[in-house]
Formats: C-alpha cells, sequence, structure tokens
C-alpha cells in the first residue's frame, strides 16, 4: 500500500503515522527549505525535532517544492502510482497545486483521497484555519475540562487534531475496502470539529434528551459517585466505581464500613446529590496511606483505580513494557533513541518494526529514481535549482 503524504504538524501526519505503522510505504512530502514546520519545535537534540520524530516515524522524507510547476507535477507523479493521498492544507491550496481530488483522480481513478481540515470543505466554517485549542473549545469539549470552579481548559494533549487523524484513518480502510468491490477510488473529508462533535456521545445524548448542560466535574463523572481522583500520601488515585455494587465493596475495602451504612448514601442518586461531602469523606481517607498500599486493598476486591502517573512513569510502567509499546529505533542523526511503537496487536500479520523519522529529503532520490524512473542526472538537476532536496546535512550526532 502506497501513500502520497502531503500533510505537515500534527492531524495529518498522525493518520499517515498510523498507516505506516500498518505497513504502508509512505512518501511525506516536505518543502526542500526547512521541511514540515515542526522539524523547529523544540526541544531539539542534535537539530532533530522531538515533535517531528514522534509523528513522523516509518516515513520516508521526499523533499519537493509543490509551488513550483516541476515539483508539482512530480508530487502528481507519486499520486498517479499511490494507493492514498492524505493532505491538510488549508481548503483551495491543494486546487491552487492542481493535486486536488479532481486533479489526482484525472491520472488515478482508483486513488483514496482524504482531505483534513479544522471543519472540513463545506459550510461557513469551510474557509477557516484553526489549531487543536479552538477545536475543543467550539465543539463543547473544553466547557467539560477543568474543575467545577475554575476556568475551562484544553485536554492535556491535542484531542481535536489526533482524533481527526485517527477518524482519517479509519474513513480509508473502509474506502480501500469498498475499493476492492467497485474498484473505484472515493474522497474522504474528514475535519476536527466533525470528530470532536463524534466524541460527545452520551454527553451530546443527555443534552438531546433533558437539555441540561452538564459542565465541569474535574476528573469526576457527571452521573457517577465517587468517580474521579483522589490524593494519596505521596500521589493521587483515580477509581471508576461505575456500578452501584462497588459502593459497599469499596467501603470496606478502605475501612470505611460507616459510609457503606449511612442510609443518606446507599444508591448512586443520592450520592450524586451529596458529591462533596462523599468526595471529602474519601479523601481524607485516601491521604493517610501511600498510593501502592491503597493500589493493593483496592486490587485484591476488584475495585477499578489507577495511579496518577507522569508520562514518564507510564513509559516505564510494567503493562505498557509488556505490550511492546516503546521501540528503540536507529536515528540517522541521533543514533539509537526511543519512540512510542504501533499500539495495534494481530494475530496473524504483527506490524513491521517501527524505523526512526527521516532526515529532510533522506528519500527524494530513491523514491523519485525507484517510483517515477528519474534519472540521477535530472534529480541533480532539479536539486541545484532548488526545486528539490536530495542530501540531508550532516549531524554532530552521528
Amino acid at each position: 500500500m502506497r501513500v502520497l503524504d502531503l500533510t505537515r504538524v500534527l492531524a495529518g501526519p498522525f493518520a499517515t503515522l498510523l498507516l505506516a505503522d500498518l505497513g504502508a510505504e509512505v512518501w511525506k512530502v516536505e518543502h526542500p527549505q526547512g521541511g514540515d514546520t515542526t522539524r523547529a519545535i523544540p526541544p531539539l537534540a542534535h537539530g532533530e525535532s522531538h515533535y517531528f520524530c514522534s509523528i513522523n516515524r516509518n516515513k520516508e522524507s521526499v523533499a519537493v517544492d509543490l509551488k513550483d510547476p516541476r515539483g508539482a507535477a512530480l508530487a502528481l507523479g507519486l499520486a498517479e502510482r499511490a494507493d492514498v493521498v492524505v493532505e491538510n492544507f488549508r481548503p483551495g491550496v491543494a486546487e491552487r497545486l492542481g493535486l486536488d481530488y479532481p486533479g489526482v483522480r484525472a491520472v488515478n481513478p482508483r486513488i483514496v483521497y482524504c482531505s483534513i481540515s479544522a471543519f472540513g470543505q463545506t459550510g461557513p466554517y469551510a474557509e477557516r484555519i484553526a489549531f487543536d485549542v479552538a477545536v475543543q473549545a467550539l465543539s463543547g469539549i473544553m466547557s467539560l475540562t477543568g474543575e467545577p470552579d475554575g476556568a475551562p481548559v484544553r485536554a492535556g494533549v491535542p484531542v481535536a487534531d489526533l482524533t481527526a487523524g485517527l477518524m482519517g484513518v479509519v474513513g480509508i480502510l473502509a474506502a480501500l475496502v469498498e475499493r476492492d468491490r467497485s474498484g473505484e477510488g472515493q474522497y474522504v473529508d474528514t475535519a476536527m470539529l466533525d470528530s470532536m462533535i463524534g466524541m460527545l456521545t452520551y454527553l451530546a445524548g443527555r443534552w438531546f434528551m433533558t437539555g441540561e448542560e452538564v459542565g465541569r466535574v474535574g476528573s469526576g463523572h457527571p452521573g457517577v459517585v465517587p468517580y474521579g481522583a483522589y490524593p494519596t500520601a505521596d500521589g493521587s488515585i483515580v477509581l471508576a466505581t461505575l456500578y452501584e455494587i462497588y459502593w459497599p465493596v469499596l467501603c470496606t475495602a478502605i475501612g470505611r464500613e460507616d459510609l457503606a451504612a449511612d442510609p443518606r448514601l446507599v444508591t448512586n442518586d443520592q450520592r450524586l446529590a451529596r458529591r462533596h461531602e462523599v468526595d471529602e469523606a474519601l479523601s481524607a481517607t485516601f491521604r493517610t496511606r501511600p498510593t501502592a498500599w491503597w493500589e493493593e486493598r483496592l486490587s485484591a476486591v476488584d475495585i477499578p483505580h489507577a495511579p496518577i502517573l507522569t508520562v514518564g512513569q507510564a513509559l516505564r510502567h510494567p503493562q505498557v513494557d509488556a505490550r511492546g509499546l516503546v521501540h528503540r529505533v536507529d536515528h540517522p542523526r541521533l543514533g539509537p533513541t526511543e519512540v512510542v511503537g504501533p499500539t495495534l496487536a494481530f494475530s496473524r500479520s504483527p506490524a513491521p518494526d517501527p524505523i526512526a523519522a527521516p532526515l529532510l529529503g533522506q528519500h527524494t532520490a530513491s523514491v523519485l529514481s525507484g517510483v517515477l524512473g528519474l534519472p540521477k542526472e535530472e534529480i541533480d538537476r532539479l536539486a541545484a535549482t532548488g526545486v528539490l532536496r536530495t542530501v540531508p546535512p550532516a549531524g554532530p550526532g552521528r
């Protein structure tokens, strides 16, 4: 499966990253001067950005100036030989470059072409640009995030970007399956806002049914108590007592049988009405012991829980290690380095081992010669005029 990647920053590159993790051959087209803007986002090591390296593993970098007609023609040649094209330009840009869906379809009717944008290709906001935080705000999700007495905050990870990339892949895979039946490709219009509205799920259902705005409940749940984060003697722990049966079991496990016996707290509806009182009582109890002690007690009775870990602690967790989620790769400039690898496990067709993110233009010559049959002399001539970049700069790390 060959993918022409015309994306940059996060939503689009995350989509093509997932395709690359599944074994697709991904040609990432970048501008010869500077490449993807995330290559410059600090912190850097030996000139390489943590951001770019984490989102662009398993890809081949083809440095071509798409604004030059000769560069756009080369990209169209790659599109002619691809199965999938993914772009996240502002609406209208791909058309000006001659690389929009009608232009590509004219040379490759079987192409599955996915556009990822903030608001989609139609509607009053179609021409607007936006980043993750703006879409979180517009989708209503930001209004749900934060403490009840605090301001709305964005989620700790860029969920609008990542969800749009994920939904783009879902659409691409579905279109590829349909192509096996019809023999024709199609256009997949993916929007960050659409994806986030889809994530509202039961919260949207609640509003449709009752007209109530849920508001912010911190790490809690709008319809379940107890549920959320509680401080311990050395950190914090979360509980998810989604079912009524958990309440008396939890109270016994933490030595608070008095709470289970309280006639005002027997049902979830009663506890919802006294959320603050329940949370205060549990917080006071959990503060008396370290997290590991509580984990042992809660695990013994199958109460859903987890410690709140830092990113570093999570990456070194035994379960993460057992699942093989962190891989060591050999980067051409950084040397041996770690990346989060594929997150899907298959019984018969395992994902390929990850390869480090490419240097800018690292594969320009090999892709253009191997895929398009471009002679070395022509590649060198175009590189000399700035249309291409073929020789990555030497790095101090190697």
